[in-house]
């Protein structure tokens, strides 16, 4: 059956209008099939209550080669491949998942990550001060400025990855997950990504250091059952851009909420709302993951109003979608008020597969917000600037630049 007959909408790679689209998903039932590139059929799910429910079901499966019988018919340079396919404990199921999980979660325990945060201050409060020697009234683009850099640079850090690495490997990791990159983008893209990540791995193997990388290396070179080369270097690209981006695009997004409404940055000086209360309304507002592929039913499920979704068919989690949803904030969802009382999001996830970096991404926008809103507590968005653009991503989330004015002309003398 083609998409016309089954009447599929077409999910915007570009997500010009991701929560209007959103809503109209929502809003036609607890699943909806929509066409994906190369002409793949998955059920989109938008709504809170669903998405809790398959991401903790036990029937789920994310793991594409033993549960989607369509994975054949995937085509090359697929663009959500980088994330639905690649070989790593996030696509594992059941037993598998857990054992390769518990080998990862001790270094993003809320303790070790807390003491992270002197090397994380002292590289924000470096960047901060660049931005402070920009002239009055000139502006800067504080995602490139201030966001990417202190996140790309704690997590590089995080897994030893030698400077030289760095700028080329976050380039290539931004283009594989733009969704409206080109094949041809996607291709060179991954194997610009698979050299570095290769090389890395090689070097982790011949002067290991106490570093996240190290420790995978040193797991790839086990027994038989322990992971291939290829499944090594996936896990690092998993780790390494889900450690940046998450938080690039939290951070990003907050500065952009706070200078839109300048009124809860007055709360946050007068010291009557948190940075808490900040962050937590933003992953509501804007999640910084829009859509999370794949998952896979390994049996039928029946979620109600006629909706079942058959064994192997592909499903769509949309977890950027639940901070808006009416069901659970039915006071008006779709604008950012960090006073509200309940916060409710999926920004991280659910169930098995819950973000095990969420505490670095907290922590990083915190220390980020404090920093940047204390050293510049005048800073307005530019006039001048372009409006800011989103990602061209259905998958990630948030502005793909923001230009800032630190300090207004208007105000140097006062």
């Amino acid at each position: 059956m083609t998409p016309d007959e089954i009447g599929c909408p077409v999910l915007d790679m570009a997500a010009r209008a991701p929560h209007r689209q959103n809503a109209r998903l929502r809003s036609a039932g607890p699943a909806v099939r929509v066409e994906l590139p190369g002409g793949i059929i998955a059920w989109s799910v938008t709504r809170t209550e669903v998405i809790r429910a398959l991401a903790g079901d036990p029937r789920v499966s994310r793991d594409p080669r033993k549960h989607w019988p369509g994975l054949a018919d995937v085509p090359e340079g697929w663009p959500l491949a980088p994330l639905a396919l690649q070989q790593t404990f996030f696509n594992l199921y059941g037993s598998e998942h857990r054992a390769a999980r518990r080998r990862m979660t001790p270094s993003f325990a809320p303790r070790r990550v807390s003491a992270l945060r002197p090397g994380i201050e002292a590289t924000a409060a470096g960047l901060v001060g660049a931005i402070g020697r920009l002239g009055p009234g000139e502006a800067v683009d504080i995602r490139r400025a201030l966001s990417l850099p202190l996140t790309m640079t704690v997590v590089c850090d995080l897994f030893g990855v030698p400077a030289a690495m760095r700028l080329p490997l976050g380039k290539a990791m931004d283009t594989l997950l733009i969704t409206a990159s080109t094949p041809e983008q996607m291709q060179s893209a991954q194997l610009e990504i698979n050299a570095l990540l290769t090389r890395l791995l090689h070097l982790k193997r011949s002067e290991p250091g106490p570093d996240l990388a190290s420790d995978v290396a040193a797991v790839s070179t086990g027994g038989d059952a322990e992971p291939t080369e290829e499944q090594s270097r996936d896990t690092l690209f998993m780790m390494i851009g889900a450690g940046y981006e998450t938080a690039v695009n939290l951070i990003t997004s907050a500065v952009q909420a706070l200078l839109t409404h300048p009124r809860y940055l007055a709360l946050v000086r007068d010291g009557d709302l948190g940075w808490e209360d900040v962050i937590e309304e933003t992953l509501r507002h804007e999640g910084p993951v829009m859509h999370l592929p794949l998952r896979y039913p390994l049996e039928d499920i029946e979620l109600g109003e006629g909706v079942v979704i058959r064994r192997g068919e592909p499903i769509l989690l949309a977890f950027g979608a639940a901070g808006r949803d009416p069901e659970v904030h039915p006071d008006r969802p779709d604008d950012f008020d960090p006073t509200r009382p309940v916060k409710d999001h999926l920004a991280f996830g659910h169930g098995p597969h819950f973000c095990l970096g969420a505490p670095l991404a907290r922590l990083e926008a915190e220390v980020a917000l404090a920093g940047f809103f204390s050293a510049h507590p005048d800073a307005v968005l530019a006039p001048d600037g372009p409006p800011p653009v989103r990602l061209r991503s259905a998958v990630v989330n948030g502005p793909a630049e923001l230009w800032v004015v630190p300090t207004p002309a208007s105000t140097t003398g006062m």
